[in-house]
């Protein structure tokens, strides 16, 4: 176990967007409490990338170097190979921080999460954002009164979105990618997180083309009992990637617009952002930060904000139910 005087030694098995969006945050602390102490990826050329790239991080050669090397490994492969990496994690003695879904089925991942207790997490970055503290803050100070609905709505001009071209063979399959693993399920936890227990589902996804993710998908179900509409679709925008999670209640309203921006709606009927609004590219890398101080802290046995597994099981939970209910 780590100690708390000591940076947390964090493993990467991994090093496509996320695992580098993740050695950047590392890299952009003020202080130590996370350094890099190993990094693998299957690919050859993503290995020589990394090297050329972050020539401070170490590169190993397989994904036991990295569990060997570390206190905590952050498994940012394909969900496929998720539960295989943080296995052998734990059963090393290591915690893990997980990418979403924890696995591709589900049956693994709930006897994973009942083995795993509370050694892991998920890297649900809206535990960590600015944004959502804002909400949470106006929602406490009687916002929106008594919540009353929430819909949440996604849109991409096409999927993978252009910056995750590189991965579409995974990405857009059916079994392991698709806009409602990949976005929703953010969107998902924080209506979990926000309101409470998710239940009632009642959706559907459309699968125009064999072979490829889903295009469009619609349901219905409850939050906490705040009954909750979501929609989503690809290529009935000229976004590449607009979101919106709005919750209504007796006295107003408040949103999350485009992954990070906390908005309230004023007398006029318009959202205007949150003084200190910013937007995701800016806002981003500082909820890594504070996603790494809750990694240390859960890896040290403290309390912490991360998405647990059991969160993240649930909302898997959703994902999956949705997905099931196939129309051509």
């Amino acid at each position: 176990m780590t100690s708390p005087y000591t940076s947390l030694a964090l493993g990467i098995i991994g090093a496509g967007i996320m695992g580098e969006r993740m050695m950047n945050a590392v890299l952009g602390q003020d202080g130590a409490t996370v350094r890099i102490a190993a990094l693998w990826d299957p690919a050859p050329a993503a290995r020589e990338r990394i090297a050329a790239r972050f020539p401070g991080v170490p590169v190993v050669s397989d994904a036991a170097a990295v569990v060997a090397a570390s206190d905590c490994v952050y498994v940012a492969s394909p969900p496929a190979s998720h539960l295989g990496h943080a296995r052998a994690a734990l059963a090393a003695g290591r915690s893990v921080f997980c990418e979403k879904p924890l696995a591709v089925d589900l049956a693994e991942a709930r006897a994973f999460v009942a083995e795993a207790g509370s050694r892991g997490a998920v890297n649900f970055p809206f535990a960590s954002s600015l944004g959502v503290a804002t909400l949470a803050q106006w929602i406490a100070e009687g916002a929106v009164g008594t919540p009353q609905r929430l819909t949440i709505e996604v849109a991409f001009a096409r999927w993978p979105r252009p910056w995750q071209e590189d991965a579409a063979a995974w990405l857009d399959a059916p079994q392991e990618g698709g806009f409602t693993r990949e976005v929703v399920s953010h969107f998902l936890f924080l209506s979990r997180r926000l309101l409470g227990p998710l239940d009632g589902l009642d959706g559907h996804a459309v699968f125009p083309e064999s072979g490829r993710s889903e295009r469009a998908i619609d349901a219905t179900f409850r939050a906490g009992g705040v009954p909750v509409l979501l929609r989503g679709r690809v290529g009935e925008t000229a976004h590449d990637d607009h979101n919106t999670w709005t919750l209504e209640g007796e006295t107003g309203a408040v949103r999350l617009r485009d992954w990070a921006i906390a908005e309230r709606r004023g007398e006029d009927g318009r959202f205007a952002p949150a003084a200190d609004a910013m937007p995701n590219e800016r806002a981003r890398p500082i909820a890594l930060r504070r996603q790494l101080e809750g990694v240390a802290r859960m890896t040290r046995g403290e309390p912490h904000a991360l998405a647990t597994l059991t969160e993240a099981l649930e909302v898997q939970e959703v994902v999956e139910a949705i997905l099931a209910s196939r129309q051509a």
